[in-house]
C-alpha cells in the first residue's frame, strides 16, 4: 500500500465509503462528493480495468468505453503492477453472477 495516501483525510473518505448500503446511496454520496467528470473518469478506469481482465483488446476496450489507450495503458499498469484492488473487487462482483 502506498503511504503517501494513508492519510487522515483519505482514512475518513474509505470509512465513509464503507456505511454506503446500497447502490442508491451511492449514486447520491458520489454525486455529491465527485463532479460529474471526476465520476465519469473513475468509473471508465474500473470498467477499463474490468475488460482488461476478461482479456478484451485494447480496441475493443477504447470502442466501448472511449477510453484513450494512454488511460487503457495507465489501468493495465495498475493491473500488473498495483496492490490487486482490482482483482479483490473483480473476484468479488464475479461471485455475485453465481448466486
Amino acid at each position: 500500500m502506498n503511504q503517501k495516501i494513508r492519510t487522515e483525510s483519505v482514512e475518513f473518505l474509505f470509512d465513509s465509503v464503507l456505511k454506503l448500503e446500497n447502490k442508491e446511496e451511492c449514486f447520491a454520496f458520489f454525486e455529491d462528493l465527485c463532479t460529474v467528470n471526476e465520476l465519469l473518469s473513475i468509473s471508465q478506469r474500473a470498467l477499463v480495468a474490468y475488460m482488461l481482465r476478461k482479456k478484451k483488446t485494447y480496441l475493443e476496450i477504447a470502442e466501448a468505453t472511449g477510453a484513450s489507450t494512454a488511460t487503457i495503458s495507465r489501468v493495465n499498469r495498475a493491473l500488473n503492477y498495483g496492490c490487486d484492488g482490482y482483482d479483490l473487487v473483480f473476484s468479488r462482483l464475479d461471485g455475485e453472477d453465481d448466486q
